[in-house]
């Protein structure tokens, strides 16, 4: 059987096993698209969509399906904030009106979405980085795992691929993995530890559908993997992000205060939430605005393999074809 038959593939109804990762800021409607069309499959992130890209989710949907009819995804965020959760659970049902059938969730119990989903056939997959979330997320129903691992960009995990390989292959579920995939070599090797797919997020900021700005893009391409380093100045918690003079120069430790507030029992969510919202100002500035910002370029160490800027659709097929040929 071919390395890029799945039961993901299967299950989703596409071609090769590969999800464009949600990203904010860098989900634009043309990227996810065109990973859709070239056998894929991009994810929609709607906080993205509407407050970056300046695109109602509706009308947002529909103008992808001029591009592709094929399918889509959905990320659902799942905290329990009230405020957050109202909000998130009309943007799934303005989804599911439009036809999208697979969504992956992230930060929560996902059961809820599950309940919508899986009431018209639909499929949901949760972002997990140790078993102990994998086991509730299976409590909540969800037919998959996304694994998301320390080569992530972003809140990236602690395991290495194939440590999680090993800590979740018994669950009986299909996993996908995520996290430092920039090459074919990359995307063959984990679907040879068993993964039933790839998620991949910074390889398709440097494309040429993705409209970060070029100095981002530059920046991915001229890092090394040691240029990926982990930040607490975003959102309390380490983020993986390109080491630039700015980040240098500032640091990437909360400062004493900063940190005694983020173990306070109720405090911390308070400094939590003061620094994502600061963190989403300053990523939007720098990916739309580039380095005159001198802000945060959140990517993963899959930047070892990124060495020139392509469409999403080449990426894509050059990394079935090679699955295919080495198989």
């Amino acid at each position: 059987m071919s390395r890029l038959n799945t039961p993901f593939t299967r299950a989703v109804g596409i071609e090769v096993p590969i999800i464009c990762g949600a990203m904010y800021p860098c989900s634009n409607l043309e990227l996810v698209a065109a990973v859709s069309e070239a056998g894929g499959i991009g994810i929609i992130q709607p906080v993205s969509m509407i407050f970056v890209h300046k695109v109602e989710l509706r009308k947002g949907i529909r103008f992808m399906r001029r591009i592709t009819d094929k399918p889509l995804g959905f990320n659902a965020i799942v905290e329990k904030s009230e405020f957050l959760q109202k909000q998130m659970a009309k943007w799934v049902d303005i989804a599911l009106e439009e036809g999208i059938r697979f969504f992956v969730t992230a930060l929560g119990n996902p059961r809820w979405v599950v309940d919508k989903v899986h009431a018209v056939n639909g499929v949901v997959y949760h972002d997990v980085t140790e078993r102990k979330w994998a086991q509730k997320a299976l409590e909540a129903g969800v037919d998959g795992l996304i694994c998301v691992n320390n080569r992530a960009g972003g809140h990236a995990g602690t395991l290495s691929p194939q440590q999680l390989m090993e800590s979740l292959h018994d669950l009986k579920v299909p996993l996908i993995s995520a996290g430092g995939i920039g090459s074919e070599q990359d995307f063959i090797e984990r679907l040879d530890q068993g993964f039933a797919g790839g998620q991949l997020g910074t390889r398709f900021i440097a494309t040429t559908e993705c409209t970060a700005h070029a100095d981002y893009k530059q920046a991915i391409l001229d890092a090394r993997e040691e240029d990926i380093v982990f930040t607490e100045k975003i959102s309390g918690v380490p983020v993986a992000i390109i080491k630039t003079p700015f980040i240098e120069k500032i640091g990437t430790k909360a400062g004493p205060l900063a940190k005694r507030l983020l173990q306070h029992p109720t405090l911390k969510y308070y400094m939590r939430g003061y620094y994502s919202l600061l963190s989403l100002w300053q990523l939007k500035k720098a990916t739309l605005h580039g380095l005159n910002y001198n802000d945060y370029f959140q990517a993963g160490k899959s930047v070892a393999g990124i060495h020139r800027i392509e469409s999403a659709g080449t990426i894509v097929r050059r990394f079935a074809e090679a699955a295919r040929i080495s198989g």
